[in-house]
């Protein structure tokens, strides 16, 4: 009995140990926001986050705009999708009422006889026009537009405090299975401690 009781004891204490231990980790990646300077040992106490913000918001960015999301995706994307066609349409019918309206001083008999000749310019240059002018976007955009830096910067405008609760939502449920994990293996340390204990008694 007092064998069970050891071994009980040592098994609590060290799932406490273990999640507490945990917990405390998963805060130190946040705490504290602002440093904490220990006068007598000489050191500054500063989570990592905190620490290091600028450093993750470059390396977020790097990947991002190399690996996830290019400027060239996004007008791809804006452009070219499935959805050009329409997009030519809705370019093509803009032009028309454009024309159709600078064109009301003209007599209808020779506006509709105009329409045809009209229609079939725009069908056979606009395409074109809208291919040249993603093209030009294309590169303009590459020289005026940096996704890495944006991406940066918005990341370090975030006050730390939302940065934390961000992360804790994204991440909430995985944060958790570490602290039970923490729980876990304390308790089996504390098993094996408590087998260990009455071995060598």
């Amino acid at each position: 009995m007092n064998n069970f009781i050891t071994i009980l004891i040592l098994t609590v204490v060290g799932g406490l140990i273990g999640w507490i231990t945990n917990i405390l980790a998963i805060k130190l990646l946040f705490r504290p926001i602002t440093p904490i300077k220990i006068p007598i040992l000489n050191i500054e106490i500063l989570g990592l986050i905190p620490k290091r913000k600028n450093e993750i918001a470059a390396n977020i960015g790097e990947v991002i705009s190399n690996e996830l999301l290019s400027i060239d995706d996004i007008l791809d994307q804006a452009l070219t999708n499935s959805n050009g066609e329409n997009f030519n349409s809705y370019i093509i019918e803009k032009i028309k009422n454009i024309i159709n309206e600078k064109l009301n001083i003209i007599p209808m008999p020779f506006r509709m006889m105009a329409a045809p000749y009209i229609d079939d310019i725009l069908n056979k240059e606009v395409p074109s026009a809208i291919d040249e002018i993603s093209d030009d976007l294309l590169v303009k955009a590459k020289e005026n537009v940096d996704i890495q830096k944006i991406i940066e910067e918005k990341i370090n405008e975030l006050d730390l405090e939302k940065l934390e609760d961000i992360i804790i939502k994204v991440a909430k449920k995985e944060l958790k299975h570490i602290e039970i994990l923490g729980l876990v293996l304390g308790a089996i340390i504390g098993v094996l401690q408590g087998i260990l204990v009455i071995f060598l008694n």
